[in-house]
């Protein structure tokens, strides 16, 4: 029987539990609210731009506030940081569900990004301090991958659910009520469970920087979710260029700057597989997230489905990826970077696929023309997906994966967001020009097809092999360092 001191801390499997339920508000929150979109837009009467905000707003809090979250909880408190990103989210959760109009929602979705920004760094970083035993921590990041694997397909169905039964009248305000109890939940566990860590070295956070990125973020995106419904004056091109020039700034002054604690670090840029790997998941969040929400509204608005069975009609998008998901990283081991252009290529295809047979789905009817797309896209993401953040963390130079992952996490984000922006443009300017729904989502296709073969492009400048979990992460120090977290992180109460 080990001791405590040898095996981590001594409840670390419960404190794992409420961590996990924490992201996992986050995780199903993403997919869950991309079902009930059609019915929010009849129900608040919001236009086209302010649905691609309610989404593409999450995501830019999440990434703007991410990194200087991940910072927070090294400085103050993992458990502190993690526990306030909870109770905000649940608030935020039960405005959003009480919003009357669809300005109010998107603020409330804003609020709901930020705190689940809160909550998503502090995770894999506590379990790394409670878990003392390489075999136990390898347990506990295997349930927490495989719990968010399934968060996706759970928020498509759960949203479709609690959007159909209408329960209480609440209709599509469910999917955000659903969260206040599962907050509340984790919170008072969380309290009672989860032990405090910190890292005596850390730096403080960087707050201005903070507020910089986050309003180069929204400079960004903000001229192309709303040009297309101002008729594209002449101030958009201007605005986006000063939000990219503010985040080339921003590198460069953080890098004369000491005393607290980066947000971005020109140096990993200079490394050329970390760059591109950065690129292949910008370009994938971007053609990913931008294409299943043009989807989401063909399926329920255009061919008229329920908000369950369209669904389930996505949920052959996570079959696909569940049967790739175990044979990823073998296949990424012994083929390296070949695997991972093979997933581009075949969700390129997918969605090729979906483009192609969407005309053949009648209104009302079977969706089994694009379920095979569906499918072949799903088994790319995985081939992808998968091996991709190891074969880039392994590339940042020793003592910055902790920032590199942070990068990488926000560029996810960013991507997403900006694809939102980028194919809601043709989505809706098609609809606008008098096309269907079903040619709306073909003019689309191509856009995230581009996406996906950027993707292919950008992965043949990784490394010939990918580099597995246990060669990224051994025992000790080595493990710390990766993991961006000081050495000096004894678990305690507080």
């Amino acid at each position: 029987m080990e001791s405590e001191s040898e095996s981590g801390y001594s409840g670390r499997w419960l404190a794992a539990a409420v961590l996990i339920v924490g992201a996992l508000m986050d995780m199903i929150d993403v997919t869950i609210v991309n079902v009930a979109l059609p019915t929010i837009r009849r129900s608040l009467h919001a236009s086209s731009t302010q649905l691609e905000w309610v989404v593409s707003g999450y995501m830019l809090a999440f990434a703007a506030a991410l990194i200087v979250a991940g910072s927070m909880g090294d400085r103050f408190g993992r458990r502190r940081v993690f526990l306030f990103g909870v109770g905000l989210f649940g608030a935020a959760s039960l405005c959003a569900g009480l919003s009357g109009a669809g300005g109010e929602l998107i603020a409330a979705r804003v609020v709901q990004g930020a705190a689940a920004a809160c909550m998503a760094p502090q995770v894999l970083a506590t379990f790394r301090v409670i878990f003392a035993s390489t075999k136990e921590r390898g347990q506990a990041f295997g349930m927490y991958g495989a719990m968010l694997g399934f968060a996706s397909a759970i928020g498509l169905v759960l949203g479709g659910v609690l959007t159909d039964a209408n329960l209480f009248g609440w209709s599509w305000r469910a999917v955000f009520f659903v969260n206040v109890p599962v907050a509340v939940i984790a919170l008072t566990a969380g309290l009672r469970l989860i032990p405090e860590t910190r890292d005596e070295a850390a730096l403080r956070p960087n707050y201005a920087g903070a507020a910089v990125l986050a309003g180069c973020m929204v400079a960004i995106v903000y001229p192309l979710l709303e040009g297309r419904q101002l008729g594209w004056p002449a101030w958009v091109w201007p605005l986006l260029s000063a939000g990219l020039l503010g985040v080339a700034g921003l590198t460069m002054v953080e890098e004369l700057r000491a005393g607290s604690a980066p947000l971005l670090r020109a140096r990993l840029f200079k490394v050329p597989a970390f760059a591109a790997g950065l690129g292949v998941q910008l370009a994938f969040s971007a053609g990913m997230q931008g294409f299943f929400l043009m989807f989401a509204l063909w399926l329920q608005i255009g061919e008229h489905f329920s908000p369950l069975k369209a669904g389930l009609t996505a949920v052959a998008f996570s079959v696909g990826s569940f049967l790739l998901a175990p044979v990823a990283t073998p296949l990424a081991q012994k083929y390296g970077r070949r695997t991972l252009v093979t997933g581009a290529v075949l969700m390129a295809c997918g969605i090729a696929a979906v483009g192609i047979f969407a005309g053949h789905v009648a209104v009302g009817g079977s969706p089994w023309p694009v379920v095979p797309g569906l499918v072949i896209a799903g088994g790319g993401l995985s081939l992808l997906v998968i091996p991709l953040v190891n074969v880039v963390l392994a590339a940042a130079p020793a003592g910055s994966a902790g920032s590199a992952s942070g990068l990488f996490s926000t560029a996810q984000q960013l991507g997403g967001a900006v694809g939102v922006a980028l194919l809601g443009t043709v989505f809706f300017g098609s609809l606008t020009a008098g096309h269907t729904f079903a040619a709306a989502l073909r003019r689309t296709a191509p856009y995230a097809i581009g996406a996906f073969a950027l993707c292919a492009l950008l992965s043949l400048l990784l490394p010939r092999t990918a580099v597995s979990e246990d060669v990224l992460l051994g025992d000790g120090e080595p493990e710390r360092e990766a993991a961006g977290i000081g050495t000096d992180l004894t678990p305690s109460r507080s």
